[in-house]
């Protein structure tokens, strides 16, 4: 590495030894070989003409005048700045290399004194071209605040206008290096500035007083300016330049930091073209080196290049080949994860509530709400929409989360909505579930609109019987819903029905037909009688059979059971719909009044669901087999006791919330 940093230098200097060589030809070369000619023009400001180097104007480009010598024209007036003030220009002499200046700062009272803290007689204050800026005299007015009068002392003049009772202002005449050492001890110092110059009288051993003073102050003072500064010309451009960008170099690179030399080898071109460009602002001179520049770039570049190649293409084109082995080999290792990935989805995952607020997008979308909760739209890795219920922690103990977990987690069939995963932390609680983008049934069977064919209503009944069926049997433990009605019953894309919301389900032994009395649950208007008293027979699948029957007939009258404002015959669809039938069976009418085959075999099937007694019901396979016979084969069930003539609900028991439930 040593040698490729030497051999580098080496080929910079050659590099810029040819650079300076082409460079004084090309100026050599030029047509009136105006070397001693400045590159930027004069300007005038006010009844200042012909101002030159080293002034500059602000806005002037970089390379133009000196930055400490840069004018403000501000109404016909230029201004200069001198350390920490600011001063008007009011003449210059470039034969005697002075200009004037007057504090700009004096107000026009009649006690004035410059501001305090403003230091125009700072020496050593040198410019990056070694310029010295300093008054041209040798007398200074100092001014002081002491806390108690001066006597007998013919150096301190009073200035009575800026005095108080507490405080003393003077004035002191003299070299600044005597006015430092002898000042008073009671004494501040406030303010000083220069006396004129030799010119207007002024001696070192003046004593004036503080009416000589303003005079002094607004008539102004000298400044010289550079007696030995040579104007900027394309050779003292490019050669100061060439020195810059070498001296730069070799510290650069007498650094040990690897850094500062890569950046000295990379950017010795640019700090150089930088240095012209800031003297010459994009004239000629700058884009003839831009050109030389360039040219030996390209022979650089090639050098480096060549002596590089060797040790760097070698080694490069192992690192390609075994980049693209490891290549190959990733892709079969990620088609490996991708497979134990997608088995792990196949149980429910458990994840930290920090993960469900990135899933949702910080609960960006939100689908529903509840007494459980709500529920928002999520999307995990591989862009899988997910619904995701967060549940509310003051509504229950946890049980309703542990029956959802323990009772579809491990279940997978087509209609059961499947449990991608869930959250637990103290009491943060979350359901991930599969997104059904069609919603719940229940919007549609209720609608206004004929959502459904009635052939797509009995694929879709027999859709919800399999999934009841398969939790009945389908499974090492039986599972009982407990909660069939239609919002639980959502559709995906293809509008096939999925059970869903298992917080009120319970795992039984398959061998255990009969449930204790503590399990009752259900939602109004889907309960079974046996949940609400025992007379009516004991709590078992039976129950189910019973929701799903309700569910049945809302599903084939596209309204809901109870229905206040339909007329008193039709309030309660059941009866109405078991009294057509009943009529049509005993040749009362020939044809059920608006009732359609398919609504014809739904209704049946539902009242064979109803019955008031569990023994009664059929079983959820039983149902099964009914609903996908043919509607001539189904025989009219017995009549359920509340079905007769007589019996007509009130109007407002309709009115019940659907998430009303019975529980333990």
């Amino acid at each position: 590495m040593a040698i490729s940093i030497s051999f580098l230098h080496s080929i910079i200097l050659h590099a810029l030894a040819i650079s300076s060589t082409l460079s004084v030809l090309l100026t050599k070369t030029a047509a009136a070989d105006i070397l001693g000619q400045a590159v930027c023009p004069s300007f005038s400001c006010g009844h200042l003409q012909d101002i030159k180097h080293p002034f500059r104007l602000r806005g002037d480009p970089p390379g133009c005048g000196v930055q400490e010598y840069e004018l403000v024209c501000s109404d016909n007036q230029a201004i200069i700045r001198i350390n920490t003030g600011r001063y008007f220009v009011t003449n210059i002499s470039y034969s005697d290399s002075i200009f004037w200046v007057v504090d700009a700062s004096l107000d026009n009272s009649s006690c004035p004194i410059p501001e305090r803290n403003q230091h125009p007689y700072v020496y050593g204050l040198q410019p990056a071209n070694s310029i010295l800026l300093y008054p041209d005299s040798g007398l200074w007015a100092a001014f002081v605040s002491c806390s108690r009068m001066i006597k007998d002392n013919a150096i301190y003049n009073h200035i009575a206008c800026r005095s108080t009772n507490s405080s003393f202002v003077y004035v002191l005449t003299t070299m600044l290096s005597y006015w430092v050492k002898n000042v008073e001890p009671s004494c501040g110092y406030l303010a000083m500035t220069p006396l004129g110059s030799w010119q207007l009288g002024a001696t070192y051993d003046a004593n004036y007083a503080y009416e000589d003073v303003v005079k002094f102050m607004r008539a102004g003072f000298a400044v010289r300016f550079p007696l030995y500064d040579i104007p900027w010309t394309y050779s003292t451009i490019i050669n100061r330049c060439l020195n810059v960008s070498v001296r730069n170099f070799h510290e650069q690179m007498s650094s040990s930091s690897i850094q500062n030399q890569t950046l000295a080898i990379v950017g010795i071109d640019m700090h150089f073209l930088r240095c012209v460009n800031d003297y010459s602002y994009q004239t000629k001179l700058f884009w003839a080196a831009v050109v030389i520049v360039s040219a030996i770039s390209i022979v650089k570049f090639i050098l480096v290049f060549a002596v590089l190649s060797r040790l760097v293409l070698a080694p490069l084109s192992l690192l390609t080949f075994l980049a693209y082995k490891y290549w190959n080999t990733k892709i079969a290792i990620d088609a490996v994860e991708k497979f134990l990935q997608m088995q792990l989805a196949l149980g429910p995952t458990r994840y930290a509530y920090t993960d469900i607020t990135a899933i949702t997008g910080h609960f960006r979308e939100k689908l529903g709400q509840g007494g459980y909760g709500s529920v928002y739209k999520g999307v995990l890795p591989g862009d899988f929409h997910v619904a995701i219920k967060v549940l509310v922690s003051s509504m229950s103990d946890g049980e309703e989360f542990i029956s959802e977990v323990s009772s579809i987690g491990s279940i997978h069939h087509v209609n059961v909505v499947r449990l991608v995963g869930f959250c637990s932390e103290e009491m943060r609680r979350a359901l991930v579930y599969e997104y059904m983008p069609h919603g719940s049934l229940e919007k549609y069977i209720f609608s206004s609109e004929k959502c459904f064919s009635w052939d797509k209503l009995n694929e879709i009944a027999v859709g919800i019987a399999r999934g009841i069926d398969y939790l009945h049997r389908g499974c090492d433990m039986q599972i009982l819903h407990f909660d069939i009605k239609p919002h639980n019953i959502l559709l995906d894309s293809d509008f096939t029905p999925k059970i869903a919301d298992f917080g009120l389900a319970k795992l039984y032994p398959r061998d255990n037909s009969f449930l204790p009395v503590s399990a009752a649950r259900g939602t109004v208007g889907y309960i079974a009688p046996e949940m609400i008293s025992r007379s009516f027979g004991t709590i078992s699948s039976k129950s189910d059979v019973y929701s799903f029957g309700m569910l049945l007939l809302e599903m084939a009258g596209g309204r809901r059971n109870v229905d206040p404002h339909a007329s008193r015959s039709q309030t309660y669809y059941p009866a109405w719909v078991y009294n057509q039938l009943s009529r049509q069976e005993e040749g009362e009418i020939t044809e059920a009044v608006g009732i359609h085959k398919v609504e014809r075999k739904l209704c049946i099937v539902a009242l064979w669901c109803i019955q008031m007694k569990s023994h009664d019901r059929p079983t959820m396979s039983e149902v099964l087999d009914m609903l996908e016979a043919r509607v001539e084969g189904l025989e009219i069930p017995p009549e359920p006791f509340f079905c007769g003539d007589e019996y007509a609900p009130a109007a407002d028991s309709s009115q019940l919330p659907e998430s009303t439930t019975f529980s333990e």
